[in-house]
């Protein structure tokens, strides 16, 4: 475990792609430094995150699909603002839509990299920001630019990059069996919604935190990966909050915030791939300097780095129990028993 810690692995991931992604999100901020509205540039910059599910080497089925997984982050941050009218209700509604977003995207065969995660991730933070009905279709609009200038930005990028890539090899897609899908979507759904409901019982400032980091680390692709997975975010998280501190220990303005979040998303999209534990210390700054809901909020880093690594602490240790439950055949087998038994019921009662 401890080698898989610190392993630095190969990949085959284009060098120009990492500066795509950081320019995707880096636009969107500058833009709004420059029409003096930063908290827009900020929703926009989270809207373009969809630049990071670029799959495919051919133009049309990339588009496709970058288009659909647009479509869904509009959609997970209008549902997450839209059911945000009451704290107590909101793991409930975060829950279902969990459920429905790691279902549908299994059924969709979309669960390359990073998969369900950023959708989640989207809809944790807009079920948790404080918002008036009448901000939410102004919220909707800004962060709706940001996909918009994601997929613009990549299909000039594609066009002038597929040219030159020769058909990729075929990959293996594992089809999970309905079964399956449904126990993950139903651990993924209750996992989340208790990583909200600790956060919120936690009285935590931005209790979106502990879901993301609880979705961050049951990614893994086995038990002992999402083990090492928590061990290497908390050590990342911690290293990465040493680095956020000194950032705004200089003072840093408000375009220079801009600038550092361009290049730390350039830099965790080279490194994401390479290790995880060394791309978790820049996310951690770059979530921070990205997510906190008021800018203003950086000017206390002292008290901002401690709930930060608390938050993201709980989150993991969430997440790798969850990851337990996901990777756990026994309770795999109880699921599918009871699922195939809950169907033989309904269709004698239909009789």
């Amino acid at each position: 475990m401890w080698k898989e810690l610190f392993r630095f692995n190969k990949t085959n991931r284009a060098w120009h792609l990492p500066i795509v992604a950081g320019s995707c999100v880096g636009i969107p901020l500058l833009i709004g430094f420059l029409i003096h509205d930063i908290e827009a540039g900020k929703l926009a910059s989270l809207g373009a995150l969809t630049i990071l599910y670029i799959q495919s080497n051919k133009l049309v089925n990339r588009m496709m699909i970058l288009m659909v997984c647009g479509f869904g982050f509009i959609l997970s941050f209008s549902y997450g603002l839209i059911f945000s009218f009451n704290l107590w209700l909101t793991p409930i509604f975060l829950g279902l839509y969990t459920f429905g977003v790691h279902y549908a995207l299994n059924r969709l065969e979309l669960t390359k990299p990073p998969g369900n995660f950023f959708f989640i991730m989207v809809a944790s933070i807009a079920i948790t920001m404080p918002a008036h009905y009448s901000d939410i279709s102004g919220s909707i609009g800004n962060f709706a630019m940001g996909v918009m200038i994601a997929c613009v930005i990549a299909l000039l990028y594609s066009i002038i990059v597929l040219s030159k890539i020769s058909d990729a090899p075929a990959v293996v897609v594992v089809q999970k069996n309905l079964y399956v899908n449904i126990t993950e979507s139903i651990i993924y759904s209750v996992m989340v919604a208790l990583a909200l409901l600790v956060g919120i019982l936690l009285k935590l400032e931005n209790p979106y935190w502990v879901p993301i980091s609880c979705m961050a680390v049951m990614q893994g692709i086995s038990t002992k990966h999402i083990w090492t997975r928590a061990m290497q975010r908390v050590l990342g998280t911690f290293l990465g909050l040493g680095l956020t501190w000194l950032i705004l220990e200089m003072d840093i303005t408000v375009l220079g915030i801009c600038i550092s979040i361009l290049i730390l998303q350039t830099i965790v999209e080279f490194l994401i791939v390479r290790n995880y534990a060394i791309a978790a210390m820049f996310i951690t700054t770059l979530t921070i300097l990205l997510a906190e809901p008021n800018i203003s909020l950086l000017e206390t880093p002292d008290h901002l780095m401690i709930t930060r690594f608390f938050d993201i602490v709980v989150g993991s240790i969430i997440g790798a129990v969850g990851g337990w439950f996901l990777y756990n055949e026994r309770l795999h087998f109880f699921a599918k028993k009871h699922v195939k038994r809950t169907k033989v019921v309904l269709r004698k009662y239909k009789s």
